[in-house]
């Protein structure tokens, strides 16, 4: 959990995502980092994956779908994101 604030996981990002996330405009960042929140507060809101490790959340409202994974740690490490 974050030191910042208990009832948080910390966030991490894969190479690809890293490299998606420096294409986005502010407004896709700005749809994302809400999806992130979400995902810090609840890690189990995404559906899991075929394989059980990765899970998938999705904001129709929004139009963001991230791909990420929950380590023992818990911290969430997002494997791309995708805009729906």
């Amino acid at each position: 959990m974050s030191p910042e604030s208990p009832n948080r996981a910390d966030i991490a990002f894969s190479d690809l995502a890293a490299r998606q996330i420096e294409k986005l405009t502010a407004a896709q960042i700005h749809r994302l980092d809400r999806a992130l929140v979400a995902i810090s507060v609840r890690p189990d809101l995404g559906h899991l994956l075929r394989g059980g490790q990765l899970r998938d959340y999705r904001d129709d409202l929004d139009r963001v779908r991230v791909i990420y994974h929950v380590t023992v740690r818990q911290t969430i490490v997002v494997v791309g994101y995708v805009e729906v």
